[in-house]
């Protein structure tokens, strides 16, 4: 016990104990990093001291979309200064497949190249400058193959990556056929970049026996480890990952950072000499994938009143030229292609198409948002040809109660808080008022137009894949009353490890400065999970709860027996433990509990419950609850140029009890912004040859300060716990606020569809940018001229 809390008499216990903790659940504790990323002190890969010896790695990338690979010569590497070793395929000594769950993915390209930016070969030097030059000077000799670079023309000729899927309810066929109004149309959804601050980087020390340290950062640490292992042709302990934090994810690095570090592997074990790979951004962004571009084709039926009779939805992912996670994120799309709406007649269907680009992957929301950005532009159209105001059709097609809560996949909607959601949104932005003063100030400028749109968000928690529903944790606690923690996710900005070590306070009710939170490592927490599908949270956080819940009942069970009471008379409170009528501290019992040989370390495990999906049967309970968000945005537009301002936006956002709502706070806003950039500014482009075009900032353009909305109000709902038993009853944040950024998309076509007196919906694919928009108006314009051809 500290000579602090020997001085402390009872009373003075006591005092302390009545206080209570400040930083644990549902307080504003400010990140754990936050001081360490504004000093510039924080630690990443590329900042750790570089080994003695260490080799720098640099990857030759095929310049051909589709090739055979006819004759590779390594020779002329060898003639710059500072070269160890060039290696291709043939050098790899264990499996040459890092695909994450089904094969497709070479860690080199073997006898033939499928994207321009795949990795030929990899030259290892002693700087990064020689080990370039070297790859460069390379003789590579290819034989042209012709390439599939449009989805469509996949999707035609189903040149598919994996099979397709369907999932229905009803009979859609029938309804469409019965249905007062009926209307097809299609849909282009652009990709996106990652854009990541910190590019793929792997640092790796060999170690005896064969094994490898492998210092990544990546969202997965446990597939990392697998995939070294089995490049390596070793078993899994013989690989150790440690992942202090990323400078960013956002998905891109759930399975891509697997490619780095597995280079970066084989050169060391070839070598016996560290060896570390930091991808330059040009080089990042043409050899890894992006969002999942989608094209998506519709036909509706609906009533007078907009109220939906049947769909057919045809979604077909450009899943570039493997699976990857393809087929969970199609799945997704699918799941997610009623976003808040009871399609009651549906049949959806889902392609996983080949094309020879890089290979798609995870990203933020995980192929959820473009499914949802399908409906909500159905919602548009179906508003356009009846007259009515969006928001009308959207509120009109909600889930409801009885026979209107089931979705597409047979699972019951419950707790819905979208309508009350709606109702305290449109009231607060004053929606009504707005939309009357826009149509005033469009029908007097005849230059710059106003849009208004609210969209909804109902987005589903869990991994599609049921069995990543699971996690550890690690806590020990020490004889000083310190307490360390580690947990299976990873930290990559967005404050995972902040909440988890809030819970470990909640339960100990102590204050989180006594609480050290470490690296990720796979010999502290094994068979992790990647930290995704907004679950980092809800997974970590249960199960570091978990184990420090079994380190608290150890402590109540002792003092119970040294003390002589019931453990109903111990109590926790501000580093303080009330046992009767005695106070002691936190301290002073952990030191009585080692003395009496109580285990001060435990681990903690959790799975989700519910969740499964038969998908023979397309039916199940995929998701164990839903996140709900509405976001109301105003923009303008100037019709000459097609250019736009967001001028005001109010989200309205569920969290349930939050954990942390700063943290959630930052989460909503950046999500966001994310959203909308991904809808408007950023859009990829690649020549006819299927080389990426924008692959650096000069040519690829996220969201700025300056697209910022003039006016951004977000609030979390209030005095909604989850009603499932997450952890202290909140809800994850992570993915479900990116597609509010829908609203700032609907909100552009609102403006350009008043040229046209609303009745039209413009044709302006994602992502919406000046040029498109300009489109849109030219369109507009021209079928204004016959407005009673196109009412």
């Amino acid at each position: 016990m500290s000579k602090q809390h020997a001085a402390k008499t009872q009373a003075e216990l006591a005092a302390l104990f009545s206080a209570g903790i400040t930083t644990g659940v549902g307080r504003s504790v400010k990140h754990e990093s936050a001081d360490k990323h504004v000093t510039g002190e924080a630690v990443y890969v590329d900042d750790r001291l570089e080994f003695p010896n260490q080799l720098h790695v640099y990857a030759r990338l095929s310049d051909r979309a589709h090739a055979r690979i006819l004759r590779i010569d390594t020779t002329p590497c060898y003639a710059i200064p500072g070269v160890a070793i060039a290696i291709t395929s043939q050098d790899v000594p264990g499996e040459l497949d890092i695909g994450p769950l089904v094969p497709g993915d070479p860690l080199l390209a073997d006898g033939k190249v499928e994207y321009v930016g795949q990795v030929v070969l990899a030259v290892a030097a002693d700087s990064l400058a020689a080990a370039r030059e070297a790859a460069m000077a390379a003789i590579i000799e290819y034989e042209d193959l012709e390439p599939v670079l449009d989805v469509v023309d996949a999707l035609r000729k189903r040149h598919f990556v994996l099979d397709s899927h369907q999932q229905r309810i009803g009979d859609a066929p029938a309804a469409l056929a019965q249905a007062p109004h009926r209307l097809q149309g299609s849909l282009h959804i652009g990709g996106q970049e990652h854009f990541y601050l910190e590019t793929q980087i792997s640092s790796v020390m060999p170690t005896e026996d064969g094994g490898m340290i492998v210092y990544t950062s990546t969202q997965n640490a446990t597939e990392v480890q697998k995939l070294v292992a089995e490049v390596l042709g070793v078993a899994m302990n013989k690989v150790v990952i440690d992942m202090r934090r990323m400078g960013g994810g956002f998905g891109g690095k759930e399975t891509q950072a697997a490619g780095p570090a597995c280079l970066c592997a084989v050169i060391a074990c070839l070598t016996g000499r560290p060896t570390k790979m930091r991808l330059p951004r040009n080089e990042d962004m043409q050899m890894t994938g992006k969002r999942h571009p989608f094209y998506v084709e519709y036909d509706v039926g609906f009533d007078d009143d907009g109220l939906l009779h049947g769909i057919q939805i045809e979604l077909a992912g450009n899943c570039g030229y493997s699976p990857d996670l393809s087929n969970s994120i199609v799945d997704r799309a699918m799941f997610h292609a009623d976003n808040a709406y009871f399609l009651g007649n549906a049949t959806i269907n889902g392609h996983r198409c080949k094309t020879n680009t890089a290979s798609n992957t995870a990203y933020r929301g995980f192929g959820g948002p473009q499914g949802m950005l399908a409906i909500e532009e159905i919602m548009d159209v179906i508003a356009r040809h009846l007259g009515k105001d969006p928001l009308a059709v959207r509120t009109l097609n909600y889930y409801g109660q009885d026979s209107r809560n089931v979705t597409h996949y047979h699972q019951t909607v419950e707790q819905n808080l979208l309508p009350e959601m709606t109702a305290e949104l449109a009231a607060s932005a004053e929606y009504a008022e707005r939309r009357e003063a826009i149509r005033a100030f469009n029908s007097a400028n005849p230059v710059l137009k106003k849009g208004l749109a609210m969209t909804p968000v109902k987005f589903g928690i869990s991994f599609t894949a049921s069995f990543l529903n699971q996690a550890g944790a690690l806590i020990h606690i020490y004889t000083d009353g310190s307490i360390h923690l580690n947990h299976g996710g990873t930290e990559m900005g967005q404050g995972l490890n902040t909440k988890v070590a809030q819970v470990v306070a909640e339960v100990f009710q102590v204050e989180i400065a006594r609480i050290q939170i470490t690296a990720t490592n796979t010999e502290k927490v094994p068979n992790t999970s990647p930290t995704a599908a907004s679950s980092g949270a809800d997974l970590n956080g249960m199960a570091a709860k978990n184990a420090a819940l079994t380190l608290k009942q150890r402590l109540v069970d002792f003092l119970a027996g040294q003390y002589s009471v019931e453990s109903t008379a111990i109590e926790f409170s501000n580093g303080q433990v009330r046992v009767g009528e005695q106070y002691l501290s936190f301290e002073e019992v952990v030191q009585k509990a080692y003395v009496g040989q109580i285990s001060l370390s435990s681990t903690g495990f959790y799975r989700t419950p519910k969740i499964f999906y038969d998908r023979d049967k397309a039916a199940g309970h995929p998701f164990y609850y839903f996140a709900y968000g509405l976001a109301c945005v105003e923009v303008i537009v100037d019709t000459l140029t097609g250019e736009y301002k967001m001028l005001r936006a109010d989200i309205l956002h569920d969290v349930g009890a939050s954990l942390n709502p700063a943290l959630d706070i930052g989460q909503v806003e950046g999500a966001f912004i994310q959203g909308m950039g991904w809808l408007t500014t950023e859009e990829l482009v690649w020549s006819a040859k299927g080389k990426l075009l924008t692959s650096g900032p000069a040519s690829y353009k996220i969201p700025a300060v300056a697209d910022m909305p003039l006016d951004l109000r977000v609030k979390l709902l209030e005095n909604r716990k989850n009603p499932e038993d997450t952890v202290y009853h909140s809800k994850a944040v992570g993915e479900p606020p990116f597609m509010l950024g829908i609203a700032a998309w609907c909100a552009i076509k609102d403006a350009v569809a008043s040229l046209a007196n609303y009745r039209v919906q413009p044709r302006i694919d994602a992502p919406a940018t000046p040029e498109r928009v300009l489109w849109g108006v030219e369109q507009m314009h021209a079928l204004s001229k016959a407005p009673t051809e196109h009412a």
